[in-house]
């Protein structure tokens, strides 16, 4: 049931109404609901996984008490390190395992020593990435007292499986609690702008990111076949399709939760206009890379501290690898962190890693020549680090890029005129327009509410219903994080 589907649209209607209207008045009722629908809506994608999520869920509720009931310091470490273990224990037993029995039997094997290890075909469940970071952050964030441990299960619970964010996030702090234990009233205003941001994410999923997939999977299929400029071309709108994807799907999580009452952590800050990789990680997945930073990176680097710039870059190197193999079990995935990581040694020895970037622009509103040139440049070395997760292995990463860097890069690239791809070209121009001029707000459609533009809102929106109906592809499609 994804957010681009007449099931969900089906299913939050009635959710929408049961939780405003029959339960308005019942903050603990309303919760118990959101966990019933949350429970649903996660067992409609797979139900098969839904008693490990409840167990889990049930475990570290027990945990959070147990530690703030201990009665030492010794008790509460152990407790909180039992949490991590069992989180990541989770975490690796679904998504890793098969992954590292395949690679240590690969190993083996080319070292002349045959082995009979076989796979377990273990089935990763949906949203695992997400969920059991929320269960980690929340052992830790009590043992640290960042937050106080629920009492109340079903807050726990609700704040775990919340159905907007469980299967791709954004992966919310525990704080997030604290709105489940308010009161909550229907505001007209943030209704009305989580429905804008709904539409802006339907915009960039089935307008961009599915448009850009169309070619970018026909040129990947055949990418021994192609020129240079084409295999360039691609990668480009891969790296449009994947923020198009993740950044959609996150505001419309993000609009969901607004009509629920709730306010979601902010997932993306318009990373393409990022000046440098400290820059774009500050901007693209943010809860993601707020998450690490608080659990890996500053911890590391604490411990690493006494070897000043070199221990930095041993514990950013650290960091990337683990947000690379938080994406997939593949030595892509961490190959890729790696990639990340090392382009962040200039900016440490430069002494510019700590720094926020600061975007200045002309009189005409656009960015001088110099932070331009900056933004071209994170542009490409991340479109070049693209390249390796979309592959299937190094291997293929590594042929891709060999393919592209020749002679034919300089040639006419293919576009495909089948389906009008070629027409479709001006979604993806039209989004960065938007957002570059919506950029210091929340999402692209964000505005006022000045009655005399009401006419005009409203066409605008159907315009972009109206195109979506005409230019979407044919077909239900997914996420792209879904499989993370």
């Amino acid at each position: 049931m994804v957010f681009n589907s007449i099931p969900f649209v089906l299913f939050f209607v009635v959710v929408f109404f049961v939780y405003w209207f029959p339960l308005k008045k019942n903050t603990k009722a309303q919760n118990v609901f959101l966990l019933v629908a949350s429970y649903f809506f996660y067992g409609y994608a797979d139900w098969k996984m839904l008693p490990l999520l409840m167990v889990a869920t049930a475990a570290f509720y027990f945990l959070g008490i147990g530690i703030s009931r201990s009665k030492s310091e010794k008790e509460a470490s152990w407790l909180r390190a039992l949490g991590v273990v069992l989180g990541v224990g989770i975490l690796f037993y679904f998504k890793y395992l098969n992954f590292f029995i395949e690679s240590f039997a690969h190993l083996f094997e080319s070292m002349g020593l045959h082995t009979n290890w076989h796979t377990f075909n273990i089935v990763m469940p949906l949203g695992v990435s997400f969920f059991t970071f929320r269960l980690i952050s929340y052992v830790i964030d009590v043992y640290n007292g960042e937050v106080e441990p629920t009492r109340d299960v079903v807050e726990f619970a609700t704040y775990i499986a919340f159905f907007p964010c469980i299967l791709s996030g954004p992966i919310d702090k525990p704080k997030f609690i604290g709105q489940l234990h308010q009161k909550r009233e229907f505001n007209y205003g943030q209704a009305v702008d989580g429905m804008r941001q709904i539409l802006w994410g339907l915009f960039k999923k089935m307008l961009v990111a599915d448009t850009c997939a169309v070619y970018v999977d026909d040129v990947f299929s055949t990418y021994t076949e192609q020129s240079g400029s084409t295999l360039l071309l691609a990668a480009v709108f891969y790296s449009i399709q994947l923020y198009a994807d993740f950044s959609g799907y996150s505001d419309m999580a993000i609009g969901v939760g607004k009509l629920l009452g709730f306010r979601i952590a902010r997932n993306f800050n318009n990373p393409f206009f990022a000046l440098n990789m400290a820059d774009f990680w500050r901007r693209w997945h943010m809860s993601l890379t707020s998450w690490v930073t608080d659990y890996v990176f500053t911890p590391l680097n604490f411990q690493f501290r006494r070897w000043g710039k070199a221990g930095m870059i041993l514990a950013i190197i650290i960091n990337m690898m683990v947000v690379g193999l938080w994406h997939g079990a593949n030595w892509t995935f961490v190959v890729f962190g790696l990639y990340h990581g090392l382009l962040f040694i200039p900016l440490i020895l430069s002494g510019a890693f700590m720094k926020k970037a600061q975007l200045t622009t002309n009189r005409i509103g656009l960015p001088v020549l110099k932070e331009f040139g900056w933004m071209l440049l994170t542009f490409a070395l991340v479109t070049l680090g693209m390249i390796i997760p979309r592959a299937e292995s190094i291997g293929q990463a590594w042929g891709y890029v060999c393919g592209m860097v020749n002679r034919s890069l300089f040639s006419i690239p293919w576009l495909k005129t089948r389906d009008y791809y070629i027409p479709k070209l001006v979604f993806p121009f039209i989004m960065f327009v938007v957002e570059w001029l919506q950029r210091r707000k929340e999402h692209g459609l964000e505005m006022g509410y000045d009655t005399r533009f009401t006419w005009l809102r409203f066409l605008l929106y159907l315009v972009i219903l109206l195109f979506t109906w005409i230019y979407s592809e044919p077909g239900e499609t997914t996420f792209i994080y879904f499989q993370f």
